[in-house]
């Protein structure tokens, strides 16, 4: 049987695997779906259509699928989605998302996310990402995989940050970040790219040379955007190892709506 403390509340509609745990004063709500293996501290909220996946551990007084804090939001049937092996640490805030921008909060999978971290409505959290205490996503934030967010960091609407970037302490990001840089401060400036991130992750010597390649061709030569972009694509000749990584930096260039951190 699930094992749920005697004191939480959960709502009879509510669908939990055999295998959730629940912790003293917990509420649970009667969209909410949770699967097997997770489990889920004291004192936490966990409502609206809300589906949690397999083995996340949620620590005590987080707040999951409340409403956004949006002042159009009426009361549609809007969602949140997490998926599988997330540590949610406590006093986490995740809300769901508004109609007319998908309606869907997404947080994929094997993410660390640290204490007091706020994922807005319809934000997209990718997998593999570590957030540290106090990040403050606003609306329609996109993470993309392998991203690492600095503590006390605030990101500003709509805002894109690329694969393996990262992002210092106490940033402000209202600009799209390129994948693979390192930004920090207030204003944003990009630092570098992530070359400890990257050699964790075992990029080879000549995916790293790349990637050092396309930081300079952005930040390190004066070119405009369109210059660096034709100078980033040329680099497959000369790297076929890195054809990926290279198509990966232009479909972000392509789509950002932002502008890019420069």
């Amino acid at each position: 049987m699930t094992q749920v403390h005697p004191t939480a509340l959960i709502d009879p509609k509510a669908e939990l695997d055999a295998s959730v745990s629940v912790g003293p004063y917990t509420i649970i709500g009667p969209h909410v779906r949770v699967g097997a293996g997770t489990t889920i501290g004291a004192h936490c909220v966990i409502e609206g259509r809300t589906t949690i996946g397999r083995d996340n551990r949620i620590f005590q007084f987080s707040s999951l699928g409340a409403v956004p804090q949006d002042k159009k939001y009426a009361g549609e049937p809007t969602e949140l989605v997490i998926g599988d092996r997330n540590v949610i640490r406590e006093f986490c805030t995740f809300n769901l998302g508004v109609p007319g921008a998908g309606g869907i909060t997404r947080v994929g999978s094997d993410n660390w996310i640290m204490a007091y971290t706020h994922i807005a409505h319809d934000c997209r959290v990718d997998n593999h990402t570590t957030l540290a205490n106090n990040t403050t996503l606003a609306g329609h934030v996109h993470l993309a995989d392998w991203v690492t967010i600095g503590g006390l960091t605030g990101i500003h609407q709509f805002v894109s940050i690329g694969a393996h970037a990262m992002v210092g302490f106490a940033s402000a990001v209202s600009q799209d970040v390129p994948p693979f840089m390192l930004v920090d401060g207030n204003p944003l400036a990009v630092r570098g790219f992530n070359v400890v991130g990257l050699r964790r992750r075992d990029f080879s010597a000549a995916r790293l040379a790349a990637v050092k390649q396309m930081h300079r061709l952005l930040y390190r030569q004066g070119k405009t955007l369109e210059e660096a972009r034709a100078g980033i694509n040329a680099l497959v000749a000369g790297a076929p190892e890195a054809a990926e990584d290279v198509a990966l930096m232009e479909r972000f260039l392509s789509n950002s709506t932002r502008g890019i951190a420069r």
